[in-house]
């Protein structure tokens, strides 16, 4: 198992931040829209920065959507923030009708996802986000797994053109990716090579399946872990490579199992190569109030649930 240490733990919302200010400096096309919720979504050197290109929409969120939608008509590159319950299931409606209908350049930043976003509850909280997006022809939807990975998507982002949604998160967690690193939209990123089985994983779940790779080492499992930050357009090439060598898969991720990473890779080994599969993710449930450990733990997505997982899979192998 390769090992991965860090120095310091850092939340991927503030990798947003600084990856937006950056491509802000970059690019004067680029324009931030945010409802209330700036410090929050660590927008504020942008804001600070470029007051001219910060639109403040307050608690409007399906207007901030319309009107993102309608700078790109001018050729600004509007990148949109607020928690991802209201980035997605608040304004569904206009995402579909005014972004991904007609295909517009709009970035949909999300922070606060999944279950980590902790005390606030199950309402502020949102499982389906990706499976909401995913769905949207055209829309690339993006998990990223820790602070720099966050920052270099949102600066792969803003020189994509047309609709992308990106999904972080609250707490601190392991910074341990390359600073330098160059994000390529749908390319997997083989965190370690292996011979006895695969775990797929995404977002705040990449650290835990790195966990879990060194717990099943010292039991003699090989595990291939692969970060699927990309979930919309997967990898495909990636993960069937690795199950043609492993021939068994789990998935990780801090979401429901319904309509997630998870799914996208059964539709996938459904139509290529059917192998078994088991999923660490929330079982048809909606979160509630709790730090994010324990609702992590409560909920099945631990680095002994991936332990676990693997266990099961590979005897179903057999």
């Amino acid at each position: 198992m390769k090992k991965y240490t860090y120095s310091e733990k850092k939340d991927t919302r503030s990798g947003f931040g600084a990856g937006l200010h950056e491509a802000g400096q970059k690019n004067p096309n680029v324009v931030a829209l945010c409802a209330d919720l700036k410090g929050s979504l660590k927008m504020d050197a942008f804001a600070d920065e470029f007051p001219e290109r910060f639109i403040q929409i307050g608690i409007a969120e399906a207007n901030m959507i319309g009107i993102a939608a309608g700078m790109t008509i001018g050729g600004k590159i509007p990148f949109t923030g607020t928690f991802a319950n209201f980035s997605t299931g608040r304004v569904y409606d206009q995402i579909r009708q005014s972004v991904a209908y007609s295909n517009k350049n709009v970035k949909i930043c999300a922070s606060h996802a999944g279950l980590t976003l902790g005390e606030d509850g199950a309402t502020h909280q949102i499982l389906e986000d990706i499976g909401l997006m995913k769905m949207l022809p055209g829309m690339v939807v993006i998990n990223p797994c820790d602070y720099n990975q966050t920052k270099a998507a949102t600066l792969a982002i803003a020189e994509y053109e047309g609709p992308v949604y990106l999904r972080f998160g609250r707490p601190s967690i392991p910074v341990f990716t390359d600073p330098d690193q160059k994000f390529e939209i749908g390319k997997a990123w083989m965190v370690n090579e292996g011979t006895d089985v695969t775990i797929v994983a995404t977002g705040h779940m990449v650290w835990k399946a790195i966990e879990a790779g060194e717990q099943l080492a010292a039991l003699g499992i090989d595990a291939e872990i692969i970060n699927i930050h990309t979930i919309k357009p997967l990898d495909e090439e990636a993960i069937l490579k690795s199950l043609q060598k492993t021939g068994c898969v789990v998935t990780c991720e801090e979401h429901n199992k319904f309509g997630g990473l998870g799914e996208s890779v059964a539709r996938l080994l459904s139509t290529e190569l059917p192998s078994p599969q088991e999923f660490v993710a929330v079982n048809d449930s909606f979160g509630e109030s709790g730090t994010p450990d324990q609702l992590m733990t409560k909920y099945g997505l631990d680095t002994i649930n991936i332990v676990e997982a693997v266990q099961k899979v590979i005897k179903r192998k057999k």
